[in-house]
This record gives C-alpha cells, sequence and structure tokens, in this order.
C-alpha cells in the first residue's frame, strides 16, 4: 500500500454485491431499518423492489422477520447501524437468529469510531466481542472495499448466520480484494515481528512495516478479517516466525480480537503480545481519524508499540 492508493466505499461495495447476489438468487431478500442511504443497499431496492423491505426504526423486530424469512428458505442480509444490530438487537440476534441457526447475513455498517460525528453513543465498539460470543456466529471485519464485496459473497454461500462489520468511511485500498472464512492473509511477510490488524487500522499496520523496513527490520502483516472462525495455524506460525505479535483494532481491547489473540498464544505458544485498540472507555464525538489519535490508535502509537516489542527480543535497542 502507498499513500495513493484509491479510497473507496466499502458499503457503496457491499450494495453493489447484494445487486450481483440478487440477480443470482431470486430468494435472496434485503431488510433495512430506516439506513438505505447509508448501507449501500439503495441500489439493491432499486434493482429490485419487490425483494428489499424498510422496517423503520424497528432492529429488534427486524432481526425476528429476518430469522422467520431465512427459516422458510430465503437467504437474508438485514441492515442497520453496528451500534444497533449489535446493541438495541442483541438479544434478538441471540434468539431468533443464533439459537435458530438462521442464514441470516448482519450488514452492520458504522462499526467502530465512523459515525463519529454523529456522538459519541453511536459508536459501536464492543461489538465483535458479543457477536463472536453467540455459537455459530461468523464474524468479518474487511479492510477494504474490495475485501468488502468479496465478502459479501462468501458470506452469501455460508450456511447460519454472520456479522459483517462495514466501516462507513472511505477507506484506503489495501487488499488484492479476495477473501475466504477462516483465513488470514499474509499481506506483507516479515520475521521480527508480527502485527495483525483488522478494518480501518490494516492501512496503519502497513504504513508501520514499510517505515521499520526503511531502517532494516522485517515486520509480517496479518489481515485479520475473519474474526471468528479465526486463522489459528496462521497465527501460531507467525508466533513461532517472529516472537512477537502486535494487535491493531478499532474495538475495545478488553474483548477484541487483542483478547482473543492473547489468549490463544498463551495456550499454545506463548509470546510478548501487545494491544492497539480502545481503552476502557466509551466514544466521543468528532472526525474519526482523529477519534482514533486521540483514543490511541495512532500511527505514532502503533509505531512506539511495535519498536517497544522489538527491543524486548533484542531486535533494537
Amino acid at each position: 500500500m502507498t499513500q495513493t492508493s484509491p479510497r473507496a466505499s466499502l458499503t457503496e461495495a457491499y450494495g453493489k454485491a447484494l445487486v450481483e447476489l440478487g440477480e443470482r438468487d431470486p430468494r435472496l431478500v434485503v431488510l433495512d431499518a430506516d439506513t438505505a442511504t447509508e448501507n449501500g443497499t439503495r441500489a439493491f431496492g432499486q434493482r429490485f423492489p419487490g425483494r428489499i423491505f424498510d422496517l423503520g426504526v424497528m432492529d429488534q423486530s427486524m432481526m425476528s422477520i429476518a430469522a422467520g424469512l431465512a427459516l422458510d428458505g430465503r437467504t437474508v442480509f438485514a441492515n442497520t447501524a453496528a451500534v444497533f444490530a449489535a446493541g438495541e438487537a442483541y438479544n434478538f440476534v441471540r434468539q431468533s437468529i443464533c439459537a435458530n441457526r438462521a442464514k441470516v447475513k448482519i450488514g452492520a455498517t458504522h462499526g467502530g469510531h465512523a459515525a463519529g460525528g454523529d456522538g459519541g453513543p453511536t459508536q459501536m465498539l464492543e461489538d465483535l466481542g458479543l457477536m463472536r460470543g453467540l455459537p455459530g456466529m461468523t464474524v468479518v471485519v474487511p479492510a477494504d472495499a474490495p475485501s468488502a464485496a468479496a465478502a459479501t459473497f462468501a458470506l452469501a454461500e455460508r450456511t447460519g448466520p454472520a456479522y459483517l462489520r462495514l466501516n462507513g468511511d472511505l477507506l484506503p485500498t489495501v487488499t488484492e480484494g479476495t477473501f475466504a472464512v477462516g483465513s488470514a492473509p499474509e499481506l506483507r511477510s516479515g520475521s521480527d515481528l508480527t502485527i495483525i490488524a483488522l478494518g480501518a487500522l490494516v492501512g496503519p499496520a502497513l504504513e508501520v512495516a514499510e517505515e521499520l523496513a526503511h531502517v532494516g527490520l522485517s515486520a509480517r502483516v496479518l489481515d485479520f478479517a475473519s474474526v471468528k472462525p479465526f486463522d489459528e495455524p496462521a497465527l501460531l506460525r507467525a508466533a513461532r516466525d517472529t516472537g512477537a505479535i502486535l494487535v491493531l483494532e478499532e474495538h475495545s481491547v478488553l474483548t477484541g480480537v487483542g483478547a482473543l489473540v492473547a489468549a490463544t498464544t498463551a495456550e499454545n505458544y506463548p509470546v510478548p503480545v501487545r494491544r492497539v485498540g480502545v481503552p476502557d472507555v466509551f466514544g466521543e464525538s468528532g472526525e474519526s481519524a482523529s477519534l482514533r489519535d486521540h483514543l490511541g490508535m495512532s500511527t505514532e502509537r502503533i509505531r512506539d508499540e511495535a519498536w517497544e516489542l522489538l527491543k524486548s527480543r533484542g531486535k533494537v535497542t
């Protein structure tokens, strides 16, 4: 990735993928909770007006309706902001969708700080931990528009429920546009340190890896878009090969991927692990990139944490 990498909308890519899926599968339907403009599904509604249903601000009921349609043989994409999908509607997702293993794919937009302009209460920073804890739930966090489209296609084919967290910002293209459930692609090879990142922080991970390369240090970068199931072999291989792991996520460090990585390595191949993410706080109002910096996810912080891990391994002084 370079500074000139094209930026694109993940939600727009998602919407286009839904249109293509709708053309392939006449039983695919889309539900919205008054968010079609924000989540990219307006294009689906224009192409298939009889197969999109706007439930208004009824996120909880939407999840129950989605489960019913899925159990009737439909493939269902239910869409709302992450704070409502994983927060307000949590028990409906748990009981109606997951307990029935219904084929409902939840498009959760504006995860992390992407809704910062709407105020702190709109920022969902605990959703991945909540969704990862639900039996049978697949959890995915694409890093860019091409991988968001690829993930949408992959999840449509997958049996059972899924949670697709889509950042609402324009993000740089940092992947080759591929996605496989349970896989953590290696975006950059390295032997001195591993940086595991997901979503909006994959770009900064690659930037820091490039900076380290300029001083002769080699950082591996894994894109952890598939949060559940996750790529345990790739994680443990990275632990063995590089001896230290830095995890970057726009999510609470208490229950996110950093906690998952620390637990998995502790049980299987203990190495130093550092976590860069949201501390034990709620979101605040502001522009998303500024909020990431304010809450300790700046490129400078990532660089400092990487340097401390390299010092612990004797790679630098």
